[in-house]
């Protein structure tokens, strides 16, 4: 299948995802670890469910969770991308990140949300990306605070206890 790469970094690019990497996202979202902050488990539904609705956004908005893949290799170790999301009530862009364990801890979190804050800013007119996450998951907002974005609020939810959400606007 044809891959359309949307961005580059230094040891990344960030592709359009398809069903060919069922098997590399199946590794990271049915990581119990990785997702232990998630309002629920992935099976092989959801993964595939994941990917449609990946495919779906990036026909609807341009833009959506794009596959990770590693610029010596090629091997997709995750996704990073720009979705909109209910946040507190607003569907708000949102900057979202799933890196596999093996990679995790080598920046490669930072180095594809950082490209993804470029990207949105440049290709879309949103005055604020932010990023939300269970409060317990401080892997995830360290992240975002490492791209620079900032604590903004947390707020009672169902799906996650509390939600801590973080921000990071246009200037």
């Amino acid at each position: 299948m044809e891959q359309k790469i949307i961005l580059e970094t230094d040891r990344l690019y960030l592709r359009e995802m398809n069903m060919d990497d069922f098997d590399a996202l199946y590794k990271v979202l049915t990581d119990t670890n990785i997702m232990q902050h998630y309002p629920y488990i992935f099976d092989e539904k959801r993964v595939i469910s994941w990917i449609e609705r990946n495919m779906n956004r990036y026909r609807d908005n341009g833009f959506g969770l794009w596959a990770v893949c590693l610029k010596d290799t090629g091997e997709m170790i995750g996704d990073c991308g720009l979705t909109l999301q209910n946040i507190d009530g607003e569907m708000l862009p949102e900057i979202g990140y799933h890196i596999r364990a093996d990679k995790q801890r080598k920046g490669y979190a930072k180095e594809a949300a950082s490209a993804v804050r470029d990207w949105a800013f440049t290709n879309t007119d949103y005055p604020a990306l932010y990023s939300y996450c269970k409060y317990t998951n401080v892997g995830s907002y360290r992240t975002a605070e490492s791209i620079g974005m900032h604590f903004e609020k947390e707020y009672p939810d169902p799906d996650n206890k509390i939600t801590h959400v973080s921000v990071i606007f246009r200037d």
